[in-house]
């Protein structure tokens, strides 16, 4: 079989799209061809205009992938992976030349599959009749299209009939002849085979439906809806009122006139007579067809330079028709409410164009008209405008503050103090915000950069340079902050907020946001501009006000401030007593769960989580007993606790960090054998940090200390480091301490050793029994008295630690826990090795326990 032939002409200027999350995105402009690479395979190429050697896109034509001619210039499919595709003619010649290429390639590999009987896979469809409609048939073809519609080949020869035979035309002239014989039944089944004709998700049919031939026929029969029987809808009565096109300049182009009219009704499909029965395919097919409608729309009027001419002429002095001005406004606000569905590329082509014919003057000339309608649609111009490129706009005001011209930021901050439409209102705030925002390039420059990587390369190149936008914020504060803010600094003297009106809610509701926004913003210049005019006082002076959405905005500006951390504003905030009004609305609230005590709280819970040291103490020190009354949670107790832990002596706040975390009464013990026991006059006194660490209790039993006997310590919540016998075991247990002692203190330990019938002091350590407490006592006594003998007798003042006293046990427990001078661990055999510790003596004293 012969190959198919490429088209005649190769060079066919064309875009590329490809539709992701809903949006069709646009991956250049290039050149396509249609290249046949054997008798089985054939492929559509673009390769870029810009650079040859790149293809923008490389597709194969298979058989069975659903190729769509949209309008004249559009060819739509979906790739093999699932991904929807686009290729947008400049020619009607080049669309059609592709087009048929792709029909020979597609009816020639069928024909192969079928010759080599790989047609099994093709289902097998057989072509629809249905009969001449007239009001008798209407059921008969109504169970006929049903039928087909239930299986994709159905539905694929369905529409081919449809548009073949020109069947709707055929349906049309049936409404008139039903509603003059008021048959509802027949009305409703006109309606239901509309639908299904719609829903077969065709786009030659769609376009053709919206055609001016048969557009009021269509939606006449959707106006008798089978599912609302008693209702009836007006869709021809609106779709056949003209007078909303107003042609502000007169269109030549009967194409483009035509494409606007399409699309209006398409997108009155989608959006009312439609909107409840539109399944995804059928949504998608309609957006798409408006989407480049649109495109071609905007890039017609964009580069034609007369049109433009001729619009923005129309806000010169010569015009005297104020109407026609207000057209011409809500023309240009459509115009940028379609390009924000363009690429970015292209938006900021028509937005280039727009502003070298004078767009900003427009702008100008909106804001100030005495119309609501024409106000809304300047502000969403120049919002649209900023969205877009607010560094470009701001490049604008600096020319015009550097030409000692008003700049469009007063104007605004005017507009704003003055508007009563609220809706003018907040888009006038959000301008501001926006113009003065240090970063609001940053999520135009990301779209950018995900839709054209070279475009995004110009466009860097070409932005103004940062210094440019510091001076611009700087000369806001000098010259119009004090303009903005002077509503909040008038408050000063009102004696009540009770009479507020609903605009003055407004502005100062959007005035407490704007400052909000510019000390995240405009740190350091927000902050002394602030602190200079006292606005923090006059925005908790806000929370006295009935409304509760301003009483939260003011209680939003307090929670912003205090979440920097920031000295100055804490000082501010404390020196005016500006708790006062917070805690007055937490109490008028509690304890109810609502929106306003919930934010309350969050912000004395913030204050408390990260321990704000210098609002934590004018808290409680100013509010402690309103606080200690507030039980319903905790943040308020913990406050208190914080402050108390704040201001505990130094010994107390040590002892929060000890080794141990169980409170102990050794500080007691220590305290008298430092002053009353017998070894007192030898310790030297240890510094804060030791006395702290001794002090820590390893208790975590409750068993009250018996009376008359010295209070023992309980087991550490942590695993010691050293497994030390019990404290009520023999006294012999000590010795292991003393192996390594001086020799009087050995021959001390031996003597003692023999005299308990112990023969080592590993015996001493294990085999001790544990005896009753008049013993140990009678034996602790002779043990003292020895022991005295022995140190009075020596020659230097040596000593060995015991259990003769209260004062001497606590000394020698302490000892015993102080981690950092024992070394500990186990031989090859698992016993004990030897252990020392060393003690710091005074007045010379030498030789502790294990020295």
């Amino acid at each position: 079989m012969a190959l198919a032939a490429p088209p005649a002409n190769d060079r066919k200027r064309v875009k590329v799209y490809e539709l992701k999350n809903n949006d069709w995105f646009d991956r250049g402009t290039g050149f396509c061809k249609g290249t046949v690479v054997s008798a089985e395979e054939a492929k559509i190429v673009v390769v870029s205009e810009d650079d040859q050697s790149r293809q923008l896109l490389e597709t194969r034509i298979s058989k069975d992938d659903g190729y769509q001619k949209q309008q004249d210039t559009l060819i739509v499919w979906t790739e093999q992976n699932g991904t929807d595709m686009a290729l947008s003619f400049q020619e009607p010649e080049g669309c059609a030349s592709i087009w048929d290429f792709v029909n020979d390639i597609q009816s020639r590999l069928q024909s192969l599959a079928q010759d080599d009987g790989l047609s099994d896979d093709i289902e097998h469809v057989s072509p629809i009749m249905l009969p001449n409609p007239d009001l008798g048939n209407l059921h008969e073809i109504e169970n006929h299209m049903r039928a087909a519609n239930s299986t994709p080949g159905g539905r694929e020869a369905l529409a081919k009939f449809i548009f073949i035979e020109k069947y709707i035309p055929k349906l049309i002239p049936l409404v008139d002849m039903a509603e003059d014989l008021e048959s509802v039944s027949d009305l409703h089944r006109l309606c239901s085979i509309m639908k299904m004709l719609i829903l077969l998700n065709d786009s030659q049919i769609i376009e053709y439906i919206v055609s001016d031939d048969v557009v009021l026929g269509v939606v006449g029969a959707l106006e008798y809806d089978p599912d609302f029987p008693l209702h009836k809808a007006n869709h021809r009565q609106y779709l056949a009122d003209e007078s909303k096109f107003k042609e502000v300049v007169k269109i030549e182009d009967e194409n483009i006139k035509n494409k606007i009219h399409y699309t209006y009704r398409l997108q009155y499909l989608k959006d009312v007579v439609l909107a409840r029965i539109l399944d995804d395919p059928t949504f998608s097919v309609l957006n798409s067809l408006i989407f480049f409608n649109q495109v071609d729309i905007v890039q017609h009027l964009q580069a034609n330079v007369p049109f433009l001419k001729e619009l923005f002429t129309i806000f010169g002095p010569k015009e005297p028709s104020l109407q026609r001005k207000k057209d011409a406004v809500l023309f240009i606000q459509q115009c940028c409410a379609i390009a924000k569905s363009l690429q970015a590329n292209g938006r900021a082509q028509l937005y280039q164009n727009f502003i070298s014919s004078g767009l900003l003057d427009v702008i100008q000339f909106a804001l100030k008209h005495q119309d609501a309608a024409v106000r809304v649609a300047g502000t969403d111009i120049l919002v649209s405008l900023i969205d877009h490129d607010a560094l470009m706009v701001r490049s604008y005001i600096f020319k015009a503050i550097q030409e000692k011209s008003k700049p469009l930021t007063d104007t605004l901050i005017e507009l704003l103090l003055i508007e009563v439409d609220l809706g003018v209102k907040a888009q006038m705030a959000e301008a501001i915000k926006i113009l003065l925002d240090p970063n609001a390039n940053s999520a135009s420059i990301e779209a950018l950069g995900r839709t054209n990587s070279d475009f995004l390369a110009k466009v860097r190149g070409q932005l103004p340079s940062i210094p440019q936008t510091d001076s611009f914020i700087q000369n806001f504060y000098d010259e119009s902050a004090r303009k903005l803010f002077q509503p909040l600094k008038d408050l000063e003297g009102r004696e009540t907020m009770n009479d507020l009106t609903m605009q003055e809610v407004s502005l100062y509701a959007h005035l407490v946001e704007v400052l909000c926004f510019f000390i995240r913003q405009h740190n350091f210049r927000s902050k002394y501009f602030i602190l200079s005019e006292g606005l923090a006082a006059r925005v908790a002076q806000l929370m006295d006000c009935p409304e509760k959405h301003l009483k939260l905005t003011a209680l939003k500006y307090f929670r912003t401030v205090i979440g920097f951390h920031d000295e100055t504003h804490n000082r501010q905030i404390i020196q005016h007593q500006l708790f006062e009004p917070i805690l007055k609305i937490l109490f008028d609230t509690m304890p109810r769960d609502n929106l306003l005590n919930s934010a309350c709280l969050e912000l004395f819970e913030f204050i408390k989580r990260e321990n704000i040291k210098m609002v934590v103490q004018h808290l409680v020190e100013t509010y402690r007993e309103r606080l200690q009354a507030i039980t319903y949670v905790d943040t308020f107790q913990n406050l208190i606790l914080r402050y108390d832990q704040m201001h505990e002596p130094a010994t107390t706040q040590e002892l929060d960090h000890s080794f141990t975390s169980v409170d102990s009464d050794t500080p007691a013990r220590q305290h008298a054998a430092m002053n009353g026991g017998k070894w007192g006059h030898g310790l030297k006194e240890v510094d804060a940090d030791e006395e702290a660490y001794f002090n820590a209790s390893d208790d975590e039993d409750d068993n009250p200390p018996i009376a008359g006997k010295p209070v023992m310590n309980g087991a550490s919540p942590v695993r010691p480091l050293v497994n030390y016998p019990d404290d009520d075991a023999d006294e012999d247990d000590m010795d292991i301490l003393g192996v390594d002692g001086p020799p009087s203190a050995q021959k001390l330990s031996t003597s003692t050793q023999t005299r308990h019938g112990s023969t080592s002091p590993k015996a001493a350590a294990v085999g001790s029994p544990p005896e009753r407490i008049s013993e140990k006592r009678r034996r602790d006594d002779d043990e003292e008295d020895e022991l005295l003998a022995s140190i009075s007798s020596s020659t230097g003042p040596k000593r060995r630690a015991s259990t003769a006293s209260n004062a001497s046990t606590g000394s020698l427990r302490s000892l015993r826990r102080k981690s950092p001078n024992i070394n500990s661990g186990k031989d090859g055999g698992g016993g004990p090795k030897k252990i020392s510790l060393s003690l710091p003596l005074k007045s010379g004293v030498e030789g502790g326990e294990g020295q």
